[in-house]
């Protein structure tokens, strides 16, 4: 028995602790260390650095981190707001939001979840994979390409056209959907014309409110569950796994120990098996039969000689061996082939076998 069948059940036991801790450490370190795309975030994942260069533009940057933050905030025609993190965004939240946003120039979704686009309407999103210099497409931000790791696209008109969606999209009432968050982080925001996309979509307007929601404005009974943030596919995708590991569990429960083996009830050399067999042969006078099964041993082991290989067909074996000896074929077709005489005696049989051995011997091994 191997280590790993030893000590595999404390192996998988210590790592799922240690797992355990690594996730609640990180998440003890949520007030520490801002979340993705949070402009007080300076780690690669942030957005400080698109907040800092809109407000030295002259875009008055408000952040609010609650739904009664975002209540206080001025919002009129001449506001954008902008959402981030929008995996917290329950459904009374969101109902919330757009109520106080209604009157904003412009709603910037980063990359809603697939309950949020369900909460707003009928929008079905697509991850698009690597994002390399994906072209504009529309007058705002024409000359401008947007370039990411990954991408969502949206199933609506609007910019930056992917094979199967916009990565840009624009709703009802002012609604955008922003399928490439990745742009306005601090670590790619350089990249390709990521940042002029950022101000353009970002500063159109005097004003910003950059809303951060958080879970603790979720009304009770509205909780965000596990079930809601997954895709629609997730549920049969994760039938169809449990399907397979039942399946496979009864294809290999019978092979859970080692082979048994059992010894044959007789065993017989290949030297006594031989023997009794050329006994058959001359009780019954077969010389045919052992006359053929002579010619056949001796092709294959002339076969084996020349590279010819086992399963060489007799003309082949005679073609050969003719040309390596220098022999007229005819001469080794008499000894080989298997239409050849038939000894009508036991000592001509034995004179074939002996010639049939010295020709073996005579072809030297190519």
């Amino acid at each position: 028995m191997t280590l790993w069948h030893r000590f595999r059940w404390p192996a998988i036991v210590v790592a799922c602790f240690v797992v355990a801790i690594g996730v609640a450490l990180w998440a003890g370190d949520d007030e520490e260390h801002p979340g993705d795309l949070d402009p007080r975030n300076t780690r690669p994942d942030g957005a400080q650095a698109v907040a800092k260069v809109l407000e030295a533009e002259g875009v008055d940057v408000e952040v609010v981190r609650s739904a009664d933050e975002l209540e206080g905030a001025e919002v009129d025609g001449s506001t954008t707001v902008m959402v981030t993190s929008t995996g917290n965004l329950s459904p009374a939240t969101l109902r919330h939001l757009r109520r106080e946003a209604g009157s904003a120039a412009r709603l910037v979704l980063t990359e809603p979840p697939p309950y949020v686009l369900e909460e707003i309407g009928q929008v079905d999103s697509r991850l698009a994979g690597n994002v390399e210099e994906v072209e504009a497409g529309c007058p705002l931000y024409e000359g401008l390409s947007l370039t990411a790791d990954t991408g969502t696209t949206y199933d609506l008109d609007g910019c930056f056209p992917s094979r199967e969606g916009h990565l840009m999209a624009t709703g009802p009432a002012g609604l955008v959907y922003l399928g490439v968050p990745e742009a306005l982080s601090n670590d790619q925001v350089l990249r390709d014309g990521n940042a002029a996309v950022a101000l353009r979509l970002l500063g159109q307007d005097d004003r910003l409110v950059w809303y951060v929601p958080s879970l603790e404005d979720t009304v009770d009974g509205e909780a965000v569950s596990l079930s809601s943030l997954l895709p629609r596919w997730v549920v049969p995708g994760l039938w169809m796994g449990l399907l397979a590991l039942v399946a496979l569990v009864l294809w290999r429960f019978r092979r859970l120990g080692p082979l048994s083996t059992e010894p044959l009830p007789v065993v017989v050399r290949a030297v006594e098996t031989a023997r009794s067999r050329g006994r058959m042969y001359r009780r019954s006078g077969d010389r045919a039969h052992a006359a053929a099964a002579l010619r056949t041993a001796a092709r294959r082991q002339l076969a084996e000689r020349l590279a010819l290989g086992r399963h060489a067909d007799e003309a082949a074996v005679i073609d050969a061996v003719a040309a390596r000896l220098d022999r007229p074929r005819e001469e080794v077709a008499v000894r080989l082939s298997g239409t050849g005489p038939v000894p009508d005696t036991d000592a001509r049989l034995v004179h074939l076998a002996q010639e049939l051995t010295a020709l073996i011997r005579e072809v030297p091994r190519g």
